[in-house]
């Protein structure tokens, strides 16, 4: 069991960050949550953890004052990509200039530790090579993407120039319970959501498009092997298959008894044909546990208990 320790989780209301706090409850760190509930919501959090109401482009100093973290899981973001196309400037000051707020009041105050979550998709677009191995060129098509690759490249300065110890996760399309609708792997929640209540789905362009989706219970795993085995460095979290958004739409429906089929809309410009990630880098210290049908059943699940009328 390792030493307990006062954790900072930026973001920690949200999706991932919450399941993440969980881990870090149940193994006795002592866990301060960073979110301006913009998207995140306070009952996603266990008990037990300290939370900061702001922003990360506000002032950080009496958070530090007050949680003395020695390591910092940084996962709030502006995740929608399509406001990030909107709104390239608003999303440079929410991802960028919010990180590097961070990273300075964490230099201030000689928090060294890290732990980023970034993405693969979204940092790598449209490449000939799958699975997509982390040595593959960065080629972001949409100011999001370009946000990640940017922070990245910030924490590898900050590493060389201040002695950060970073560990940059870059994951697939992360989908399971808690999740909201916005973000790119939101069809899990999107599609569950809607035939749950006998609505019918609409998949934009032909479906055929594939995801490297990956379970957020494989993903928070892969975020406490990096703080237990100090690793340091770049690595995919993935499954390393592709799925098309025709398959899990199938998979959700055959789990809910939905005879119906989608619908086909228009194409999104600028949407990835494909995407899937190399995940050697990290094995065996980390890989996958969960199946696609294990993780969807789970997930389906945990919203047809939210749907139930109390």
């Amino acid at each position: 069991m390792p030493h307990s320790m006062n954790i900072l989780v930026t973001g920690g209301a949200g999706f991932i960050a919450s399941h993440v706090c969980d881990s870090l409850m149940a193994e006795g760190h002592s866990v301060f949550v960073l979110d301006n509930l913009s998207t995140g919501s306070l009952e996603n959090l266990p008990k037990g953890v300290v939370v900061f109401e702001r922003s990360l482009t506000e002032d950080l100093i009496p958070v530090f004052e007050k949680a003395k973290p020695s390591v910092v899981f940084h996962l709030a973001a502006q995740i929608d990509v399509r406001k990030s196309l909107e709104q390239p400037k608003w999303d440079a000051e929410q991802n960028i200039i919010g990180s590097l707020n961070l990273f300075e009041t964490m230099k201030q105050y000689g928090v060294k530790r890290i732990i980023f979550s970034s993405t693969g998709g979204a940092l790598y677009g449209d490449t000939s090579r799958m699975p997509t191995p982390e040595t593959a060129p960065t080629n972001p098509e949409s100011p999001y993407g370009i946000a990640k690759v940017a922070i990245e490249n910030y924490l590898r300065v900050y590493a060389a120039l201040h002695g950060f110890s970073v560990t940059v996760l870059r994951y697939g399309n992360v989908y399971g319970p808690r999740q909201a609708m916005k973000g790119e792997a939101g069809v899990v929640a999107v599609f569950t959501k809607k035939l749950l209540k006998q609505e019918q789905c609409t998949i934009n362009g032909d479906g055929k498009q594939t995801r490297d989706y990956v379970y957020v219970k494989d993903v928070v795993e892969a975020n406490m092997t990096a703080l237990r085995e100090k690793l340091e460095g770049t690595f995919n979290i993935g499954t390393g298959t592709e799925t098309s958004v025709n398959e899990i739409y199938s998979k959700i429906a055959k789990l809910l008894d939905y005879p119906w089929k989608a619908v086909h809309g228009p194409a999104i410009k600028g949407e990835l044909a494909r995407s899937c990630l190399q995940c050697e880098k990290i094995r065996p210290r980390w890989q996958p546990k969960y199946s696609l049908d294990k993780g969807l059943a789970e997930t389906v699940d945990w919203f047809k208990q939210r749907s139930q009328p109390i």
